[in-house]
């Protein structure tokens, strides 16, 4: 297995010692994922290899940019691609559960931005790779959880930004209602014009408000990228 970094346009990412890599997902979300005006602070829960965290430091001057991973390889790994970054001074990961990083902290740090790509996997589909079912799969960090906590670590007019399957959404908007949080926009991700919507993007916040959708299509025929896609990442890719 190669060990080259993946190299953005303003960082790289080692990930050898990630069970779950660098994928469309996490991009997407770290492009697309909006923090309120002049936001200070922001979290990435189920960081991984730290690549969400580092576009988030590109992306917004906010002081505090703080990650979250249970796995202690990806977290060693999220560490050292942060310390390699230009932002190693506002990046700061910390090795633990979300459950109990919201204990800890809910009387502390407030996040005016919190940002997921969290394992959506069911338990049905177990592999043989502990690490990589911890990463994938929603018995690690089930919606309700994320939801629940975000609403304890969340300022007042924080946001809380995910990707999550499209046959997911319903159940998703239906927990977050439970905990006051409601949809601000909603993006819906498309490989190709003519192809099922599989993925959705979407910002919450703690104020009910009429939800803003659209939708992205990400190719128009294979490596044959939208405008809006190649808009939208080409802050980060090499070759967008």
């Amino acid at each position: 297995m190669s060990t080259k970094p993946f190299k953005f346009k303003q960082f790289e990412v080692h990930q050898d010692r990630c069970a779950m890599k660098i994928g469309t997902d996490g991009v997407l979300l770290g492009a697309w994922a909006t923090a309120p005006n002049q936001a200070q602070s922001i979290l990435d829960v189920g960081t991984g290899t730290g690549v969400i965290a580092l576009m988030m430091a590109q992306r917004y001057s906010a002081e505090l940019i703080d990650a979250l991973e249970i796995d202690e390889n990806a977290y060693e790994q999220a560490v050292e691609n942060f310390e390699r970054s230009d932002w190693g001074d506002r990046l700061f990961c910390y090795h633990a559960e979300f459950g109990e990083f919201v204990e800890e902290m809910q009387d502390e740090e407030k996040y005016d931005l919190i940002i997921s790509n969290p394992p959506f996997y069911n338990s049905d589909y177990k592999t043989t790779s502990e690490e990589r079912d911890i990463a994938r799969f929603q018995d690690a960090l089930p919606f309700e959880l994320l939801l629940e906590g975000s609403t304890y670590l969340l300022a007042e007019k924080g946001k809380l930004a995910v990707i999550i399957p499209k046959n997911q959404e319903e159940r998703f908007l239906h927990i977050a209602k439970n905990f006051s949080l409601f949809p601000e926009k909603i993006t819906y991700v498309k490989g190709t014009p003519d192809s099922e919507i599989k993925r959705c993007l979407i910002s919450l916040i703690s104020t009910p408000i009429e939800t803003v959708t659209d939708e992205l299509v990400i190719e128009h025929k294979r490596h044959q990228y939208t405008e809006a896609y190649m808009k939208l990442v080409s802050p980060f890719y090499l070759k967008m």
